[in-house]
């Protein structure tokens, strides 16, 4: 569901004058006192939220702590959940008419539209089948590969070369390094259902202050890659194994600049993909022990994460998560 003018619906506590809007005559010298919330004013977004938080506790939800956006409701034998980004509401539910009463109830307090059933959300697209759900971002990586104007271009089949050295490259600078900010930051987005680009993008985005030529074309070479698969995606399955594992792994001073070391992690609910990441180490490690110990703590710091979220949900964990 979608809130039309979610900003204009949010309570304004402190006291806000605003200029006389275009078109609008009024005697010289004086303001406007708003009385509500209005678009542009930075207290709009948090004003909101806290509207919509009480109208969904008021109805009875509870809100997640390990998810701010996540609302939960439970009663008899029916359960509702939420998930809020902005003005925008994904609602789940295993009875349709408790759902069509939340609705309802939605529809009164907010100017509401259904949107249907969930296919496309911000970019992603969701699909349903037997085996679970398909998660992608086949539009997104294709309008990539069009602005860069790639799509009748050659495919590679690894988005980066193993030793590439780019942290040490002495090549001119970028005329226009607006362009490789661009790409990069839509590169960055595209990892939410592109694990396989974490390492990539995390070395691309390394070099957004400067960049280079040599820099701008490994960016490209990603878009080649890109081009021969942009519909692939993550798999959520649909079998009942809820078992939380996680896979990590460091590289010892991996930094030719800095000589801090990499970290990455894995993690999945059963056969599904959940959580992912490419990052370095904060410190520098003097053995590759420390560096192990610590991609080990970054892990199971990520590994609370969907335990926290599936006690949210009311799903028990059948034994603790495995690393």
């Amino acid at each position: 569901m979608d809130v039309r003018n979610a900003f204009l619906h949010g309570d304004l506590h402190e006291e806000v004058y605003m200029r006389p809007p275009p078109g609008y005559s009024s005697p010289s010298g004086k303001v406007c006192h708003l009385r509500k919330s209005l678009y542009g004013l930075k207290q709009a977004p948090r004003n909101w939220f806290a509207k919509l938080c009480s109208a969904l506790t008021t109805y009875g939800f509870t809100q997640s702590y390990s998810e701010y956006s996540l609302f939960t409701f439970r009663q008899h034998k029916f359960f509702i959940a939420v998930l809020v980004y902005v003005d925008d509401l994904i609602i789940v539910g295993d009875d349709s008419a408790a759902v069509a009463r939340f609705k309802s109830y939605l529809h009164t307090c907010f100017h509401m539209k259904d949107l249907g059933k969930l296919k496309y959300f911000l970019g992603l697209e969701v699909a349903r089948g037997k085996e679970g759900i398909f998660l992608s971002q086949r539009k997104y990586a294709l309008d990539i590969v069009i602005e860069a104007g790639l799509l009748g271009y050659k495919l590679v089949f690894l988005p980066m070369e193993q030793n590439h050295g780019l942290a040490l490259d002495t090549s001119e600078y970028m005329a226009h390094p607006d362009q490789y900010r661009r790409l990069v930051g839509r590169l960055i987005y595209l990892t939410i259902t592109r694990p396989e680009l974490c390492y990539v993008v995390h070395t691309l985005a390394q070099f957004m202050q400067s960049p280079r030529i040599r820099h701008w074309e490994a960016a490209l070479r990603v878009v080649h890659y890109l081009k021969g698969q942009p519909g692939q995606g993550i798999l959520l399955w649909a079998d009942k194994d809820l078992q939380v594992k996680g896979f990590c792994d460091f590289d010892w001073a991996r930094c030719p600049l800095t000589r801090r070391s990499l970290t990455g992690y894995f993690i999945l609910l059963g056969n599904s993909p959940v959580s992912w990441k490419t990052k370095k180490q904060h410190t520098v490690s003097r053995s590759s022990a420390k560096a192990e110990y610590r991609s080990m703590a970054t892990a199971v710091c990520e590994l609370k994460w969907p335990k926290g979220l599936l006690v949210s949900l009311g799903v028990p964990l059948p034994t603790p998560p495995i690393l």
